[in-house]
């Protein structure tokens, strides 16, 4: 394939395939005040990944005004949404950062390994014919193809190692029109999705893709703007945040084939593996999918999960876990210090009790005090 290099005042964009006609922002960088973190987040930018392919009705959608907060006599409980609401969402793009952008007439083979080789778990889809970006690739269209198309490993996925792209996907140039962040949390939630593309709004271009993280590192990079609530020192079971019933794990005995089956019946992004004493041995995310690629062993989905996670790229001795004792701000420096995505809740004797994800801290801080349960509805 074609690589291009494009550099912008903003940002740099790795196009493979055809090429792709792009222009920087007109719009004004805003610059981060001096940093006074709430709670420290890591510098890297690889968020967990799931599904996106710019759907929508169309038009401009306005979360702010269809939902009033709920009646709340504490102000420190809506320090969080109002902030979301204030500040839009090119305010969240980086002062530096790469965009790769997939031509549709790339292989899907192809595709996957530059994830892989350009260390990033989701890309534009740019249509040469139509001139505009029709969708997204993720690691979740990698999965989708593993599941459905796997037969044996002596069998070759064809629809992974000959299709193109344009081929594989259902493409759309409608895209969501989002002004604030507070908008962008709530359409990453209710949709269940980890990626939403920030679009120039003259030229159609990807300026950033915004992620459950890049918004809890643009919060961290203003944290001198707003006060620390003291909700912060409350136990994380008595605020309830988090996932704690029907919770989906995985054998360590299990095959990776049953991990993406559970992965796309269930739409979720990470599975505690446990073993025979229900014990919480490990995590595997659907980042560690993509490994799969990157090690060619996609052909191979017989593999016991205890072979898969010893096998990864970056081996992770054990599984970060955290009590229903602990505060909310001691799971937030954790999730941030360990650079994860999650948490496992687990109980004195390391049984899975929940789940307390990125998504469970947006959902908790923002729009429930919006009167708003985008998550869990």
């Amino acid at each position: 394939s074609l690589a291009k290099v494009y550099r912008c005042k903003t940002y740099i964009i790795v196009v493979l395939g055809r090429g792709l006609q792009t222009s920087c922002s007109s719009c004004p960088t805003m610059e981060p005040l001096a940093e006074a973190p709430l709670f420290k987040l890591d510098q890297e930018e690889d968020e967990e990944e799931d599904v996106l392919s710019m759907k929508s009705k169309g038009g401009c959608i306005y979360a702010t005004d269809a939902f009033a907060p709920s009646a709340n006599p504490d102000p420190e409980t809506f320090i969080y949404m109002n902030f979301m609401k204030s500040h839009c969402c090119y305010d969240a793009i980086p002062t530096s950062s790469k965009l790769v952008i997939f031509d549709t007439t790339l292989q899907v083979k192809k595709a996957f390994f530059a994830l892989v080789a350009n260390g990033v778990r989701a890309a534009p889809l740019w249509d040469s014919k139509r001139k505009c970006f029709v969708g997204m690739l993720t690691i979740t269209d990698f999965i989708n193809i593993l599941h459905r198309y796997y037969k044996s490993p002596l069998v070759q996925i064809y629809e992974l190692e000959e299709q193109k792209i344009e081929t594989w996907r259902g493409l759309c140039n409608t895209t969501y029109i989002l002004i604030y962040l507070f908008d962008a949390i709530y359409s990453l939630l209710k949709n269940k999705i980890h990626r939403l593309p920030i679009i120039d709004p003259t030229s159609g271009n990807v300026l950033h893709i915004l992620t459950h993280k890049r918004i809890l590192k643009f919060l961290h990079i203003f944290g001198s703007m707003i006060p620390k609530p003291r909700f912060l020192q409350k136990r994380i079971n008595e605020l309830a945040i988090g996932t704690f019933k029907q919770i989906a794990t995985v054998q360590e005995t299990a095959s990776v084939y049953d991990a993406l089956s559970i992965f796309v019946e269930r739409r979720v992004s990470a599975l505690p593996v446990v073993n025979e004493q229900g014990k919480v041995v490990a995590l595997y995310s659907r980042f560690d999918v993509i490994n799969l690629a990157a090690q060619k062993n996609y052909n191979n989905l017989n593999m016991t999960m205890q072979e898969a996670i010893s096998s990864r790229a970056c081996f992770m001795e054990g599984v970060l876990k955290c009590y229903p004792y602990e505060t909310l701000e001691t799971i937030i420096d954790r999730i941030a210090k360990a650079e994860v995505h999650r948490l496992v809740l687990v109980d004195s004797d390391d049984a899975v009790r929940g789940i307390v994800s990125l998504s469970d801290l947006l959902q908790a801080l923002v729009l429930t005090p919006a009167g708003i349960d985008a998550l869990y509805s």
